[in-house]
């Protein structure tokens, strides 16, 4: 079994950086097709970047040019670097398999927290 730790959320002000981590352990574990995904309140969760199999990346429209996901093999590691942050961005942000690779995807961890306000 995969275990999914998500983390590097804080308060943040408008126009900062954060940059997010997510550790995997348990079974044999592939960083090929990972993805993040983010959930604000009252809203459904979201993917806001994954790698596909062929190693290139996606990124929702309201990301892109500001977040940036990358994986360290090594240490079994996926992160997201978020630039230029907006209160939109504030959610709950999540790492798992990318859904448009994968259609079952590991256990959710319990996410970090993005908040961003002035």
């Amino acid at each position: 079994q995969v275990q999914l730790v998500e983390s590097g959320g804080g308060l943040v002000q408008p126009g900062g950086s954060l940059r997010l981590s997510c550790a995997a352990s348990g079974s044999i574990f592939r960083l090929n097709s990972m993805g993040w995904y983010r959930q604000a309140p009252g809203k459904e969760r979201e993917m806001v970047a994954g790698f596909t199999h062929a190693g290139s990346t996606n990124y929702a429209d309201s990301v892109k040019g500001r977040f940036t996901i990358s994986r360290d093999g090594a240490k079994n590691t996926v992160y997201l670097q978020m630039n230029s942050l907006k209160p939109e961005d504030t959610a709950v942000y999540y790492c798992n398999r990318n859904k448009l690779v994968y259609s079952d995807l590991f256990p959710w961890g319990q996410g970090t927290q993005v908040t961003v306000s002035s």
